[in-house]
């Protein structure tokens, strides 16, 4: 899919006028393609050889389907177990940790590592030109100067990565089908199928307008189409950059009334929708919207093992019965590898309020993308812990999540999506929409049973 560039006039007067300046030097920036990757990871494999040197990633083909795995002939090098565990600790999170407490029956079987993430030259380029002009607005509650994709390739705190994942190539525009899982402790479950549009404003087919869509990062639309109750209600978001300065606009068809609303509501705690009530608005992605609410800090670089090429998670062939047993997926469909990560803290500010007192995230640091969460209530105690499952969609150039999973440790349910299950369509990233798509009218007309 081509990139488009989108017009960063309005951005870069605003940046004059605040005199802020770039944090990184041309000098810092050199160092991207050379002994950092286009997008800032560490080119060089571990000392330990267990991490290899990124050498490229997958190779861009449009011919080859996210179904196909490439490394089905692979069995895993070592499982971790209950039993094992002080071996590995070293290389888990604790909430990682917690479910091999949690659940007896829960295991980690660990493969060779690929660090095959890639994307597309463009993407490269424009994130080696971030990285000597992009700056954080006012309170870090948005960006300024900066062109489309990855703005702080070589970051300076926390909340740089965190903007990272949330601005990090996801293959352009795409339209999903997928399904939410709310799987109860004793592994019955109830599904909600969604259909989900994702538009950043740049890759409109027609009606783009530079100054209406300065400030937004991406439109998006949602549609539930199962269960029968809840087919016909509609979301429709439209996700602004600098949230303190606007916020989150955001509209729902409800079917059975046949209106339209607006929904302040569905941003930071408010539950998800489908989520059973055990994942919030701010989880879907695994982190979305503004970052006010926390103070953000990076920890520092961590090896890890982590859920990545998740190919048997993705696949088509499987029904929900095959992935989910009592407390969390089927194990031996999953597959971890040892990654580089970026540990991430956020801790709630005084003064505000949100569910999660503490969250920390690991952070995958050749796509950006976060691939584990642990996430604390406010008396400090270990409440959820999610778990992105990653694969590179050769067919575009980028990495996103063949599936989520937020394992509530309190209370033994979870909640999972997958994108390409039972015969699911799982991803067009040939989806191409005009910015009339994303109106009120538009929302309107999709909630039509």
């Amino acid at each position: 899919m081509k990139l488009q560039t989108k017009s960063l006039l309005a951005l870069a007067l605003a940046v004059a006028a605040s005199g802020a300046m770039a944090k990184v030097s041309p000098q810092e920036a050199a160092k991207l393609g050379k002994e950092l990757t286009p997008i800032g990871a560490e080119k060089a494999g571990n000392k330990a050889g267990t991490i290899p040197a990124w050498t490229g990633g997958l190779k861009i083909d449009p011919s080859v389907e996210p179904s196909v795995d490439i490394y089905s002939s692979e069995k895993p090098l070592f499982t971790i177990t209950a039993q094992n565990l002080d071996k590995y600790k070293g290389n888990l999170s604790a909430g990682q940790i917690a479910m091999f407490e949690k659940y007896p029956t829960y295991s980690m079987p660990v493969y060779k590592t690929h660090r095959t993430a890639a994307y597309p030259q463009a993407v490269y380029d424009k994130a080696k030109k971030n990285a000597t002009s992009a700056v954080l607005a006012e309170g870090g509650n948005g960006i300024l100067n900066f062109d489309e994709t990855v703005p702080f390739a070589i970051p300076q705190n926390g909340m740089e990565v965190m903007w990272n994942h949330i601005n990090r190539y996801r293959g352009g525009s795409f339209q999903r089908i997928y399904t939410k899982l709310g799987v109860q402790p004793d592994g019955t479950f109830t599904e909600v199928k969604l259909d989900a549009r994702f538009m950043p404003p740049n890759y409109v087919s027609e009606g783009y307008d530079a100054k209406k869509d300065d400030n937004i990062l991406f439109y998006y639309m949602q549609s539930v189409l199962a269960p029968a109750r809840l087919t016909g209600n509609v979301l429709l978001v439209h996700e602004t950059l600098d949230q303190i300065k606007q916020p989150r606009m955001a509209w729902t068809y409800n079917a059975g009334q046949r209106r339209v609303r607006r929904a302040p509501q569905v941003a930071y705690d408010a539950p998800s929708e489908g989520s059973a009530g055990m994942a919030t608005a701010d989880q879907t992605d695994m982190y979305n919207g503004a970052p006010d609410k926390y103070n953000w800090k990076i920890v520092g670089k961590k090896e890890m093992y982590i859920p990545y090429n998740s190919y048997k998670v993705g696949s088509q062939e499987l029904s929900y019965d095959d992935l989910v047993v009592p407390g969390h997926l089927k194990r031996d469909l999953t597959r971890y590898e040892l990654h580089r990560v970026w540990q991430v803290e956020a801790t709630l500010k005084e003064g505000e309020r949100h569910i999660y007192g503490k969250r920390t995230f690991y952070i995958d640091e050749d796509s950006w993308q976060i691939a584990h969460a642990d996430l604390y209530d406010n008396r400090g105690e270990l409440w959820r812990v999610s778990e992105g499952h990653a694969l590179q969609y050769q067919k575009v150039g980028g990495m996103y999540y063949a599936g989520t999973v937020t394992y509530d440790v309190l209370s033994g349910g979870f909640i999972a999506e997958f994108s390409n299950e039972e015969g699911a369509e799982g991803f067009n990233f040939d989806f191409t929409a005009s910015r009339r798509d994303f109106t009120t009218s538009a929302l309107r007309r999709a909630g039509k049973r």
